[in-house]
C-alpha cells in the first residue's frame, strides 16, 4: 500500500482513497464495512463541496462545525439516528487515521457526540420452532440434504453467514466435533458442533458430487447446477424454513440469535457465549441477556395468575 501524502494540501479525495486501502489491506475489515466506509466519506466530501469548497484541498482547515452542519443536514433529509451514529463513525475513524498521519494537527471529529440508540431485541426462535425449521429439509434430494447440514450447523454453531459460505474440507473436524472458522477481521475461532450437525454434514458429503458440474469446484456449498453458493442463495434457503415456522424476521442471523439465547437460557455462561460468536467485546454479547431476561418476564406474565 502506498505511504499517503502528509502534505495538507492533498486533495481529499485521494486522502480517502488511501484510507479505504488501509481499512481493507491493514486493519482487513470486510468489504461490506469498507464500503459503508466509502459511501459515508463520499456524502461528507459532497457536503463539503457543496457548503466548504476549500476542505477539499486543504482537511486541516474543517472544523468541527462544519462536521456538525454535515450531520444536521443528515438529521434534516430524514436518516435515523442508527444511521447517523454509523456516519459519525466513519468520520471520527477518517480523522483519526489522518491524525495518526499527521496529515491534521487537530482531530475535530474527536468531538461529535453520538446520538442514543434505541436497543432493539433481535428476533430468535423458541425451542419448537428451531427444532421445527431444521427438520423441514426434505433429505429424499441431494438439495435436500444439504440445507439440512445448513440448518443444522447454523443453530448448532451460530456462525454468520458469511463464516458458513467460507467452511471448506478442511474447516471440518468429525472427530472432535468441531469446524474451524474464520470471522471479522479474518480471525480464525473454532466452534463446537453436535452429533446431529455432524451427521447432516457427512451426508451431504456423501451427495455433494451429485451437484458437480463438469467443472469441479473447490467450495464446499454447491447449488442446484453446481456452482458455489452465494450469500443471497444461502439467505433465500434460510428463509424458505423460517418462514414456515415464524411470522418474524427470517434470516441466517435469526439463527445466530437463536443459537446464542438457547445457550443463555439452557444455563450457558457469558464469557462462552462470547467466545463462539466470535464477539470482540462482552458487551455485544449482553444484548442476549436482555433478551432471555424479556423471554423470561413474557413467560411469567402469561403463566402466572397474579403477573
Amino acid at each position: 500500500m502506498p505511504e499517503p501524502t502528509n502534505d495538507n494540501t492533498a486533495p481529499l479525495s485521494g486522502l480517502i482513497a488511501d484510507f479505504l486501502s488501509y481499512i481493507s489491506n491493514e486493519r482487513r475489515l470486510s468489504p461490506k464495512t469498507s464500503e459503508a466506509y466509502r459511501i459515508d466519506l463520499a456524502q461528507l466530501t459532497e457536503y463539503l463541496g457543496e457548503n466548504f469548497a476549500e476542505g477539499l484541498e486543504d482537511p486541516s482547515k474543517i472544523e468541527i462545525i462544519d462536521l456538525r452542519g454535515f450531520l444536521a443536514g443528515l438529521k434534516h433529509s430524514g436518516y435515523s439516528n442508527r444511521s447517523i451514529h454509523r456516519k459519525i463513525s466513519s468520520v471520527r475513524s477518517f480523522f483519526a487515521y489522518l491524525y495518526s498521519r499527521e496529515v491534521v494537527e487537530m482531530n475535530p471529529a474527536r468531538y461529535l457526540s453520538l446520538p442514543k440508540l434505541e436497543k432493539k431485541l433481535p428476533s430468535f426462535l423458541d425451542f419448537a420452532q428451531a427444532n421445527s425449521a431444521v427438520e423441514l429439509p426434505d433429505l429424499k434430494s441431494p438439495l435436500g440434504i444439504r440445507d439440512r447440514a445448513i440448518m443444522e450447523v447454523l443453530y448448532a454453531t451460530g456462525i454468520r453467514a458469511s463464516e458458513l459460505l467460507e467452511i471448506d474440507f478442511k474447516s471440518l473436524n468429525f472427530d472432535k466435533f468441531e469446524i474451524k472458522v474464520h470471522g471479522k477481521g479474518d480471525k480464525e475461532r473454532i466452534v463446537l458442533i453436535g452429533a446431529p450437525a455432524v451427521e447432516a454434514l457427512q451426508a451431504y458429503i456423501k451427495v455433494r458430487t451429485k451437484l458437480l458440474s463438469d467443472k469441479s469446484t473447490p467450495e464446499f456449498w454447491l447449488t442446484r447446477s453446481g456452482a458455489p453458493l452465494l450469500r443471497r442463495d444461502l439467505y433465500n434457503i434460510v428463509h424458505k424454513y423460517l418462514i414456515a415456522v415464524t411470522d418474524g424476521k427470517a434470516s441466517p442471523h435469526v439463527m445466530r440469535h437463536t443459537f446464542a439465547t438457547h445457550l443463555l437460557e439452557r444455563g450457558g455462561d457469558l464469557l462462552s457465549v462470547k467466545e463462539l460468536l466470535g464477539h470482540e467485546s462482552l458487551s455485544t454479547t449482553q444484548i442476549y441477556t436482555h433478551m432471555t431476561i424479556e423471554h423470561l418476564k413474557e413467560a411469567y406474565r402469561k403463566a402466572h395468575p397474579k403477573s
